[in-house]
């Protein structure tokens, strides 16, 4: 015997299909998205910075994103071996954060996409094999820009305008240009650049004694993550020394140092999730050029300068982005 479905009964059944598609579809989206973090996700600001930028995304833990976190807990041998087994849990996409630790997943996959945001120069690195065309299975964001070093000079004489000598603290092991480029930019500022290199903690004290040595006028610190890491004892030498100091972001100046100028990184992981989110949506990381900063902020910490001594231009002031009294 044939059943007819009236027409009532017809659109209670669409409503009931149509009810139950969304979620099929939902379902469907759930993505899973590899992490590997020099310290840990409690104690890296820039994971916090990941995760806000993927729920601005609609990417949100337990409804349609998986987190697949691996966490070297400041030991950098461990670094290979994470990477390794973050490869074997096979997420689609593999974020970095840090040049360093972008190395051992780029060594550990080369078919899985990685998106890294770094200090360091991918292309010296070997992580791509040019910004505009990253040409493999990584891209994503560094935090230089050839014009960097040489600006941060300028506002340093403008800040403190009887500078002469600033010595340099820089990482050799950190592959970037911004030495060479402030020893570029030197000459014309009517200053004389020396170089402090560390390249392990161990190197401080001996590095700081040089600058003692050298009667160094003012300290420039490039950042990267050893100089990052020793932060306060940089910052507490440069108040004990009288030195006015420039580093690479804001967390310098507000540390302690007198200027700080650079890349706003919360800013630049979030553009990096961009890219996390046009490859979960079939774009290649080839295709996706390395982004650099376009924005820079400059942050004065007038407390500091009163510290020092030293009067701050007012023009300088004005055109901070942060100023801390």
């Amino acid at each position: 015997m044939r059943h007819r479905i009236g027409r009532r009964e017809l659109m209670g059944m669409l409503a009931s299909a149509c009810s139950v598609w969304p979620y099929a579809s939902h379902a469907q989206q759930i993505r899973r998205l590899g992490v590997l973090l020099y310290s840990s996700p409690e104690g890296d600001a820039n994971f916090r910075s990941l995760r806000r930028a993927l729920a601005d995304l609609g990417y949100v833990e337990g409804k349609n994103l998986v987190l697949e976190i691996r966490a070297a807990q400041g030991q950098p041998e461990r670094l290979p071996i994470l990477a390794a087994d973050l490869v074997r849990a096979n997420p689609e996409v593999i974020f970095s954060l840090g040049g360093d630790v972008t190395i051992p997943v780029a060594q550990a996959t080369r078919t899985i996409p990685i998106v890294f945001a770094a200090s360091a120069d991918p292309v010296a690195q070997g992580l791509v094999a040019s910004l505009a065309r990253p040409g493999g299975n990584a891209t994503g964001v560094t935090f230089l820009s050839d014009d960097l070093a040489s600006k941060r000079l300028e506002i340093l004489k403008e800040a403190v305008p009887a500078v002469r000598h600033v010595a340099v603290v820089w990482d050799p092991n950190h592959p970037d240009n911004e030495l060479r480029e402030a020893e570029r930019a030197a000459a014309p500022l009517g200053v004389q650049v020396s170089r402090l290199p560390l390249r392990s903690a161990n190197e401080l004290d001996k590095a700081l004694r040089a600058a003692a040595e050298q009667k160094t006028e003012s300290l420039y610190v490039v950042s990267s993550r050893l100089t990052t890491r020793l932060i306060k004892n940089i910052v507490d030498f440069a108040a004990k020394s009288r030195l006015p100091l420039i580093g690479g972001w804001g967390a310098w100046a507000q540390t302690g140092a007198l200027l700080s100028f650079g890349p706003n990184l919360d800013e630049m992981v979030r553009r990096a999730v961009t890219y996390v989110d046009q490859i979960f949506k079939g774009s290649k990381p080839a295709d996706l050029p390395v982004q650099q900063p376009s924005r820079f902020e400059l942050t004065v910490n007038l407390k500091t300068a009163k510290a020092l001594g030293f009067e701050i231009a007012q023009s300088l002031v004005v055109r901070a982005d942060v100023v801390i009294e």
